[in-house]
């Protein structure tokens, strides 16, 4: 099973980058980064989840609305992609309930699945998932289930589970890993994507029973801006691998069958699934 999903935000939108969130002021770049998206999936027939930004929603309705209208599932990526870790609970719980609701003005319907921003969902807030299970959502991809710069959550399964939070349960479809050379890797989204060589890509796909690609716009955008503020490791991982990582995809696209994540659900018996149960 494959899964393809995008986080729907543009270039500036960066954990450490505009930290004033005054986003207005930089070059926009999304509507031509999503219609390239949107062009190459209609080629190959595919759906996909878009995880927004509710400030994209605000700001540029237009472009929520457009994958809203070519049939994909639409979830949420928090209002302005402020790293959860920065957030108290009720902090947390007013900043994804605005986002989802900018969104479902937009797209006219119910938004029902959730990822955090840069996976920052720790053993210190796992608050987290109590909040989007009280703010309606089923689906969350939130897990990365390996350490991670901004979160991580090792400890977790690396395959479709629930999470039960009172009697009740969220669908967690978290990020996948493969194993190479005796080392757990991540290779389906991302940076990890753009600086691993297709045939790897290729080979650890076909080897995966289960992937959960996590793409960006600006992933194939090499023309967007430089951010010179950031440390200069942070600039390297920002733009490695940009001119050749949309041809990688194009592959990726041709050699294998994805779904999004409303189709996947309708192919795994959850009663099977592991059952986490949240404990704080």
């Amino acid at each position: 099973m494959n899964i393809l999903t995008f986080d729907i935000e543009d270039w500036y939108c960066h954990d450490d980058y505009s930290r004033d969130f005054n986003w207005d002021k930089h070059e926009v770049r999304i509507y031509e980064g999503v219609d390239k998206i949107l062009i190459e999936l209609e080629r190959h027939n595919r759906k996909a989840t878009f995880f927004c930004l509710g400030w994209i929603a605000e700001k540029h309705p237009a472009v929520i609305r457009k994958i809203s209208e070519a049939k994909h599932h639409i979830g949420c990526h928090s209002y302005q992609h402020d790293l959860a870790t920065r957030f108290a609970k009720k902090e947390f719980k007013d900043d994804t309930e605005k986002a989802k609701k900018l969104i479902e003005d937009v797209i006219g319907k119910e938004v029902n699945a959730y990822r955090v921003p840069s996976f920052s969902v720790t053993k210190s807030n796992l608050f987290v998932f109590e909040v989007i299970k009280e703010l309606g959502f089923k689906y969350d991809c939130s897990v990365f289930p390996a350490h991670h710069e901004f979160g991580g959550m090792p400890e977790f399964p690396a395959v479709p589970f629930r999470i039960e939070i009172c009697g009740e349960y969220i669908k967690e479809f978290p990020i996948n890993l493969a194993n190479v050379l005796g080392r757990n890797i991540v290779f389906a989204g991302g940076g990890y994507f753009r600086v691993i060589p297709y045939f790897l890509i290729k080979r650890l796909t076909r080897k995966s029973p289960y992937m959960m690609s996590y793409f960006h716009p600006s992933d194939f955008d090499p023309k967007q801006p430089h951010m010179y503020q950031l440390p200069l490791m942070r600039q390297f991982k920002n733009r490695i691998g940009l001119k050749g990582a949309f041809v990688k995809f194009q592959h990726l696209l041709n050699d294998f069958e994805f779904v999004n994540l409303e189709e996947a659900d309708k192919m795994i018996n959850w009663n099977e699934s592991i059952v986490v149960p949240l404990l704080n």
